[in-house]
């Protein structure tokens, strides 16, 4: 599987979390090309501040796995992560991160701060940004524009 078609279906995943009224976000983890883990926003489906794709998806591909290190895993992210996920990343020891729209408001992969790859910090994840920016950031566009 290519970054293309991971990022195609975090997309797949962040056009789900629209039926529940959830911020269209998704997020899938891959190892060795195949899907260990995904994640779609589910903040209001589950009443849960925390329930953010990329948490959602860490936690899946660790009980796929067996292990909480994820050094050799890829997470594709429809948006550049907040703090709380880019910390879990880096907690998770994330291999790398790609991730589509840059959130110029609260991205923690460079738009704001570069949690990720944080000198004092004990891991630094591998960063990719920009993939399919264009349909990530439209998906979110429609969607906040709609609540207008």
């Amino acid at each position: 599987m290519n970054d293309f078609d991971a990022m195609r279906l975090a997309l797949d995943e962040a056009r789900a979390a629209l039926l529940t009224g959830d911020v269209p976000i998704g997020a899938i983890a891959v190892l060795d090309g195949r899907i260990v883990g995904s994640g779609r926003n589910r903040r209001e489906a589950d009443h849960d501040a925390t329930a953010h794709a990329e948490l959602l998806a860490l936690q899946t591909a660790s009980r796929a796995l067996g292990r909480w290190r994820l050094d050799d895993v890829t997470l594709y992210c429809t948006l550049e992560p907040c703090a709380m996920c880019a910390g879990a990343m880096v907690l998770a020891r994330l291999g790398r991160l790609v991730y589509g729209a840059v959130d110029l408001k609260a991205g923690m992969a460079g738009s704001i701060e570069d949690l990720l790859r944080h000198p004092r910090l004990n891991h630094r994840v591998d960063v990719s940004g920009g993939l399919l920016a264009h349909e990530c950031g439209t998906l979110l566009r429609d969607f906040f524009g709609g609540m207008r």
